[in-house]
């Protein structure tokens, strides 16, 4: 038997991928490998799952990212590989995911789980620890209100009346979603912080991964490091790194209530804050005001081969999508 195994020529060996030479070779040691055998068995039985088990979707602005960048650094077969892994912990993750409607509740005196439709309120000094499911915890801070809604297909949803959340989750994009009065947080796989008011009023925080914050058909996209407002009866405002100047987070608070500061927000923007132009590029009030965004944009990032400056400024969904794509590396 070699002194190496062939762990990175089993897939593309399985899918009959392999050039004859390696098929040769990849024989050649599966006769004296005893240890390589039993992987390529465990890699056939994975392509039969996945090709048995429906597949969790993930979001294009993560997942076609991911896929892109892998694209760029590894090779054909070690791709093949890396999906299987990312699929097949999707995969075990739905196996251990219940479906059961009642979270386990620790913090309150007396109060050991809550069931769908039911509240978990604190006071001044209070606070709670909900375990959603398999996909994580959240804990409720001191003055808070929040009501579990279901747990029903993978999905769990609660909705925060008022106070805050702190929300750690790891699980596959949308699955888990926290309803205020100014919209819906939906995970995108990471951990966050939420505060409202009863009328919706407050902010959104990210600290891992990404959360999209939606109302009516309007989407935020927030990364993690930065944050988003809430305001009741409004499309959701427009997300800003954590770090940005406070000059230009001057301009953007004017600009989200009325629609003024743009030029300030312009000449304060740095080439980081390209994530919030980018979100301006659709929310500006006319082609004058799109232009001057774009013209802003460029100045940091060129547009990425494949996509012209008519596009963009057309808002052509899938032009503004591989360009974000892009733009979500340096950010």
């Amino acid at each position: 038997m070699e002194d190496t195994h062939i762990t990175e020529l089993l897939a593309a060996y399985a899918e009959g991928e392999c050039t004859a030479a390696e098929s040769s070779h990849v024989e050649a040691h599966l006769a004296a490998c005893s240890v390589c055998r039993a992987d390529l068995e465990s890699v056939r039985l994975g392509f039969q799952a996945v090709a048995a088990l429906p597949l969790v979707v993930a979001p294009d602005s993560i997942w076609e990212g991911i896929q892109r960048e892998l694209r760029r650094r590894i090779a054909k077969r070690f791709l093949a590989v890396a999906a299987t892994l990312l699929i097949g912990a999707a995969i075990a993750w739905q196996l251990r995911q219940g479906t059961g409607s009642r979270w386990e509740v620790t913090g309150l005196p007396g109060i050991t789980s809550a069931r769908a439709g039911e509240w978990i309120e604190t006071g001044e000094t209070a606070a709670a620890r909900v375990k959603i499911g398999s996909l994580g915890v959240v804990d409720v801070r001191a003055n808070s209100r929040l009501r579990m809604l279901e747990a029903r297909g993978g999905e769990q949803r609660l909705a925060l009346e008022r106070g805050q959340i702190h929300a750690k989750i790891a699980a596959p994009p949308r699955l888990f979603f926290v309803e205020t009065g100014a919209g819906t947080a939906i995970d995108l796989g990471c951990e966050y912080d939420l505060a409202c008011d009863r009328d919706g009023n407050g902010f959104l925080r990210v600290m891992q991964g990404w959360v999209s914050y939606e109302r009516d058909g309007g989407e935020s996209l927030v990364p993690a490091g930065a944050s988003c407002r809430t305001r009741a009866g409004r499309a959701p405002d427009t997300p800003y790194f954590d770090d940005a100047p406070a000059l230009f987070v001057e301009a953007l608070s004017r600009f989200d209530a009325g629609g003024q500061g743009l030029e300030a927000l312009l000449a304060a923007a740095r080439a980081k804050d390209t994530l919030t132009l980018w979100h301006l590029l659709s929310r500006v009030a006319n082609e004058g005001d799109r232009l001057r965004v774009f013209e802003r944009m460029v100045s940091f990032a060129p547009l990425p081969a494949g996509i012209s400056r008519e596009r963009v400024l057309a808002l052509d969904k899938d032009a503004l999508r591989r360009w974000r794509e892009e733009l979500a590396w340096t950010w």
